[in-house]
């Protein structure tokens, strides 16, 4: 039986930012009140892990700074005892939005053999910044990879950017170029997690960008992408992921490809972003319908410029973390894990909010209070943890639960709404009574 919580807590008006508080007691005596009640007895998916992004642009806006603020930036990110402790992350197979120009790994037109693939690219700030990071992680970091455009010979409209999709006779070279990457990194000591088939499939950007259709993906999947991994040795080693597009669609685009058994067979499950909408139950509809079948969460930011209300940012990813994670979801990544004051550098001025931005001329950093909110989740909700059963009884008190393999339990709770409120915290009989603060949340962590 618990003897008490720790309570960690971040609320507007007030300096608490990931902020321990005094522990909260659990009593024998139970109220009829307000209450969040936990039970470790049910258990649901396996956490995979939280992070972030790296991309060319936090890894420019990273090595333009001090020793020292780099030095705060990793700990912050990556330190498992005073940092959030992340330990899955996301990369771009070649250029993206966040890269500070178009690229490719081979850009000699027809060379199919991959005769002149290089990532002599990555390797001047972009590798040397995921090493940093692993050994402030203290531990090799989970990589999901992901496309966002194949070189543009590959493509019909022979450029990276604005949509366009790569040409037939170019899917099997397509394919391979992967395999190399992975190859590639791993020669680097930097072992590919996962895969995703192409970065938003379904939009075409003025940055780089590639359009398949639901069909087009599964028999690439199928065809291509899936034989060449086998081949390769990595069936088992890396997770291929679908999708990686809006929630809005997910479940039509896993459909399509979950219903060929030789394309799923392929297949570990689904990304997406939440670009479009909150359309949390369609997550769930996906796990209902395909429960074999993973469901990752890579990719969300705030684009342009900051709300008014900057708080607004912080809850917007409390609550997609909570609906997502509640909805079945095995781990959850950021986008950019660091920008500069404009937002970027981005080379077609897709501006967008990090959780940390550097203001790169004053050589300072600004913590947004999103860093604050993944830290809810991230610091106590370690790889391995289950999903447990919270239970609110009001719709003020958002809440999600885990436990963790060394049996210590993380309870998350939100309360968006402006007023506090008090309610009790139940577990195995026994109650602890809490008053979560206006604009709040907290996450509650005690031994089950």
């Amino acid at each position: 039986m618990p003897a008490e919580a720790s309570v960690f807590r971040t609320a507007r008006n007030t300096k608490d930012r990931l902020s321990e508080k005094d522990p909260v007691a659990f009593e024998s005596s139970i109220s009829d009140g307000p209450s969040v009640s936990v039970d470790s007895n049910h258990r649901f998916q396996t956490i995979e892990g939280f992070g972030g992004a790296f991309t060319e642009a936090a890894a420019d806006t990273f090595y333009a700074l001090s020793p020292e603020i780099r030095m705060e930036i990793l700990k912050a990110y990556f330190d498992p005892a005073s940092g959030n402790g992340y330990t899955l992350c996301r990369t771009h197979i070649g250029s993206c939005d966040f890269a500070l120009g178009n690229y490719a790994y081979t850009e000699v037109p027809g060379d199919v053999e991959l005769a002149h693939f290089s990532i002599d690219h990555d390797r001047r700030q972009l590798i040397p910044m995921i090493r940093e990071a692993s050994r402030a992680a203290g531990q090799t970091l989970k990589i999901l990879a992901s496309p966002w455009s194949p070189p543009a010979w590959m493509k019909t409209n022979g450029q990276m950017n604005r949509g366009g999709k790569l040409k037939p006779e170019y899917r099997e070279a397509w394919a391979r170029y992967y395999v190399r990457f992975a190859q590639e990194y791993a020669r680097e000591g930097l072992p590919i997690w996962g895969l995703t088939v192409q970065n938003e499939p379904a939009a075409v950007q003025t940055w780089d960008s590639c359009i398949y259709s639901a069909e087009e993906e599964r028999d690439f999947v199928r065809d291509h992408l899936g034989p060449a991994i086998e081949k390769a040795g990595f069936r088992g080693r890396i997770k291929l992921l679908v999708w990686d597009h809006n929630r809005d669609l997910l479940f039509e685009r896993a459909k399509v490809i979950y219903d060929d058994p030789q394309a799923a067979r392929h297949v570990w499950g689904a990304a997406f972003h939440w670009y479009v909408g909150d359309h949390f139950r369609n997550v769930l509809l996906t796990h209902d319908a395909y429960p074999e079948k993973q469901l990752l969460f890579s990719e969300g930011c705030v684009e342009g410029k900051p709300p008014a209300d900057e708080w607004e940012i912080g809850e917007r990813y409390g609550r997609s973390m909570l609906e997502d994670l509640n909805h079945w979801t095995a781990g959850w990544l950021d986008w950019n894990l660091l920008l500069d004051g404009r937002g970027g550098p981005n080379h077609k001025g897709n501006y967008c909010v990090a959780p940390l931005m550097a203001d790169v001329g004053k050589g300072t950093l600004r913590f947004h209070n999103s860093y604050f909110y993944i830290g809810h989740f991230s610091r106590f909700v370690r790889p391995g943890a289950r999903r447990i059963v919270s239970a609110s009884t009001l719709d003020e008190l958002e809440t999600t639960a885990f436990i963790n393999p060394d049996d210590r339990i993380a309870v998350v709770v939100m309360n968006r709404s402006e007023k506090a409120v008090p309610f009790s915290l139940k577990y195995n009989g026994q109650a602890a009574p809490v008053k979560s603060p206006p604009r709040s949340i907290s996450t509650f962590f005690f031994r089950a």
